[in-house]
């Protein structure tokens, strides 16, 4: 070709990153045209609000490509839609030099030194979202225009600062305007250059090859494991493992099938709620591994396409020109039907069946004949009860199957009705098949319902693998209004090493008071927050603020054994009135200093009613405080009852108080 016909947006900085281009691949002569895109003419559309079509800032190019009146078509990156428009590709993808924001303010402020409530102005969702979780208190402001305008802003006084790509910056020769670069997470593709052009143009992508880092980047294959048994693995995906040089694994694969294999192995599973890495992480490290030009493996079990987030997966690693292919697996409801010989479908029973996530929220029922429910181990109750009232029959038949096609598969038959009442606690992974196309292998179990007692603030779903939770708390939690001790704490704070939180309600409440003595949660940035356990660190995030350490054990000895391994120093405890003195004085002994601050009353609740307990099977004490409220309401402790205690400390003063009682009724008789 003798001139290469291209066209670019109108803006200067558009115009920059054409000759920019053209200066890395001097031997090409080219002729270029310039358009206004539909988001340059239309700058009343937000693009924080989520209003923008996709291909806002490319459309006219795109439609010029596709008429054949340009050759190639010159972006940024970021700007691309995904996918792009049928017949058209990118050729070329050209390094960034900068993948930075920086902040452009009046004084040259930097963003710790903006003032409360400052007008902030961004176009992007992912800076404001980096913004807020560092300035909360700012102000943010969705501007659009090319990047002179929106400094103007700030040179105007319309706004306080704005936030701006770096290399634009450095484009423009505008880097004298640059508060400070942030240390904010930016796009994948932020600062890159793309060219694009209509599919099958072989010539075109010969002659930007040398620069271009497309050829050069690795290739993701997702792959499914199966429900767990090496030997339901497919040909395909043992060739792919066999040719990756990273794998990225789940949990439910066999490790050590994997061990075979030369690459580089990377746990990436979660059990119980608990993520080695978060669903976004993960992918950021899929999309590093393929830009230093790895070949990859995802692995997942089951198919990837089955409750796997492979759409998500897909959909980040396109969007971000990473090559992606998928190696199906076999689904685990699959298996299950073949290793209990229960056909899925029945011409005479059957003619659907749905795929359900058990561990959502709001549960699932669709209209299908056969329902196979993944993930619903701690919700069986719950999905029993909701198809129970969707119409479904008491007597539905239930298979539970544990550990799917693995030697320790175990199968349970059950009913819709049974599981409604059942104290069972089943082992995980669990899957449910319900309906009628189990009824041949069908074997009855009777059961009787069971209720249980709780009598402290828990929430009823931890229990209820138990029985039918009956909810009477006997204690009542309330903040110590007013209190001197708790301001001289937090005016203080910066004397400790070690804030130590026992309870969600030391959380709720002392962070009440931090507030309303108008400071927050950055000033605690001198000492090191302590949990005692997952719910009080879920009630620390709530509120803003991560766990330093958080104790292995939810209880007195856990905090007690972690701080073991910490270094001596002074500790701040906001806690109960009627907290035991267990872990002051044994830290103390221990050779740290602890102060003990009273953050919230437990008391008896005004109003309570009783409760038959002859209906109830077991009580539940989540709380020494539980036991005193629940003997001055009854008076004595019921024989022939299992009582489920919160921890060591609760059931030691349980069976103390047992005691006495026994010893005392023993000398009454005498």
């Amino acid at each position: 070709m003798n001139t290469i016909k291209t066209i670019a947006r109108k803006s200067r900085l558009s115009l920059l990153q054409v000759k920019e281009v053209f200066k890395m691949y001097p031997q090409i002569e080219y002729e270029l045209k310039t358009t206004d895109s539909f988001g340059d003419i239309h700058k009343d559309i937000s693009l924080l609000e989520g209003e923008a079509p996709e291909d806002i800032f490319t459309r006219e190019l795109d439609e010029a490509l596709k008429l054949g009146k340009v050759d190639i078509a010159i972006h940024s990156a970021k700007d691309l839609p995904y996918p792009l428009h049928e017949g058209q590709e990118v050729i070329a993808l050209l390094p960034a030099f900068d993948t930075t924001d920086s902040l452009v303010s009046r004084n040259q402020l930097k963003l710790a030194e903006l003032p409360n409530g400052s007008r902030i102005g961004t176009s992007s969702p992912l800076r404001k979202k980096e913004l807020t979780a560092l300035r909360p208190d700012l102000k943010i402001c969705g501007v659009r225009g090319c990047i002179e305008e929106r400094i103007k802003l700030v040179e105007e006084d319309e706004l306080d600062a704005v936030i701006v790509a770096t290399c634009a910056l450095k484009r423009l020769d505008m880097t004298d305007c640059i508060s400070e670069v942030l240390p904010f997470k930016t796009h994948p593709l932020q600062g890159f250059l793309a060219i694009t052009a209509q599919r099958g143009r072989e010539d075109l992508k010969s002659l930007f090859f040398e620069h271009d880092i497309l050829h050069k980047q690795g290739e993701v294959t997702i792959v499914g494991f199966g429900p767990g048994n090496p030997d339901l693995l497919t040909v395909a995906g043992v060739k792919a493992l066999k040719e990756a040089d990273i794998i990225y694994y789940d949990d439910l694969i066999d490790k050590q099938y994997l061990n075979q294999f030369s690459s580089e192995k990377v746990y990436v599973g979660k059990r119980n709620g608990k993520h080695s890495f978060n669903q976004l992480t993960l992918q950021e490290l899929l999309l590093e591994a393929a830009r230093a030009g790895k070949t990859i493996v995802r692995l997942k079990g089951g198919d990837p396409s089955i409750f796997a987030h492979l759409g998500e997966e897909v959909e980040y690693l396109g969007s971000n020109l990473i090559r992606v292919s998928v190696i199906p697996g076999i689904t685990t409801a699959s298996a299950l039907s073949a290793c209990s010989k229960i056909s899925l479908t029945h011409r005479f029973l059957s003619s659907s069946v749905a795929f359900v996530s058990g561990h959502n929220i709001d549960i699932p029922t669709p209209d299908a004949d056969t329902l196979v429910y993944y993930m619903g181990a701690g919700n069986l109750k719950k999905i029993a009860q909701k198809l129970i009232i969707k119409g479904l029959s008491f007597k539905t038949p239930v298979l539970l199957m544990y550990n799917v096609s693995m030697p320790d598969q175990q199968s349970y038959y059950t009913t819709l009705e049974e599981l409604t009442n059942s104290d069972k606690v089943y082992p995980t992974p669990l899957v449910a098949l319900i309906g009628a196309v189990i009824a041949q292998h069908f074997h009855k179990i009777q059961s009787q319902p069971h209720y249980v007692l709780l009598t402290g603030l828990s929430d009823n779903k931890e229990y209820e693998k138990y029985g039918t939770v009956i909810h009477t708390p006997l204690i009542e939690i309330k903040p110590i209004s007013d209190s001197k001790v708790i301001r001289e704490s937090i005016r203080n704070i910066e004397s400790y090493n070690y804030l130590l939180f026992t309870s969600r309600y030391a959380v709720r409440y002392w962070i009440e008071a931090l507030i309303d003595q108008g400071k927050d949660v950055r000033s605690l940035h001198s000492c090191k927050i302590v949990a005692i356990g997952h719910v009080t660190s879920s009630e620390l995030k709530s509120n803003g603020i991560h766990a330093d350490y958080v104790a292995s054990e939810e209880n007195s000895f856990g905090v007690v054994q972690l701080f073991s391994s910490l270094p001596k120093g002074r500790i701040l405890l906001p806690r109960s009135d009627k907290a035991l003195d267990i872990i002051p004085s044994i830290l103390r002994e221990s050779g740290y200093t602890i102060d003990t601050i009273e953050a919230y009353s437990n008391t008896f609740p005004e109003e309570v009613n009783k409760v038959d307990l002859r209906q109830i099977e077991t009580i539940v004490f989540t709380s020494p405080s539980c036991v005193d409220g629940f003997l001055r309401l009854y008076g004595t402790f019921p024989e022939n009852k299992r009582f489920i205690t919160r921890g060591k400390i609760t059931r030691t003063y349980l069976d103390k108080k047992i005691k006495d009682l026994s010893e005392n009724l023993h000398c009454d008789i005498r």
